[in-house]
């Protein structure tokens, strides 16, 4: 059994910043590829951040320069730093993780998502 649980997010003013972090837990062997998604009303699911074991990022176009994803293997956790946030950020903010669970077969597993909005 395994969960992603996500947090930080919230209400938030233009040119703000917030930090969501997202812990996996349960029967977890190793852990892949872990990112964010996010999707607005309206708007399609897009990705935002993804960070693999090794260290390796990419970015959304529109979020380069203004967040950062890492991540704490030990804590089976990953972290997206927002910085610079614009109301265009608002959105709901889902974790993504590929990991091997007890099937011992690689899966992709996602959070219940957080919100996050950014307005005056």
């Amino acid at each position: 059994q395994v969960q992603l649980v996500e947090s930080g997010g919230g209400l938030v003013q233009p040119g703000g910043s917030l930090r969501l972090s997202c812990a996996a837990s349960g029967n977890i062997f190793s852990i892949n590829t872990m990112g964010w998604y996010r999707q607005a009303p309206g708007k399609q699911r897009e990705l935002v951040a993804s960070i693999t074991d090794g260290g390796s990022t990419n970015y959304a176009d529109s979020v380069k320069g203004r967040f950062t994803i890492s991540r704490h293997n030990a804590k089976n956790t990953v972290y997206l730093q927002m910085n610079s946030l614009k109301p265009e950020d608002t959105a709901v903010y889902y974790c993504n993780a590929d990991l091997q669970d007890g099937t011992y077969y690689y899966q992709d597993y996602w959070g219940q998502g957080t919100q996050v909005t950014v307005s005056s």
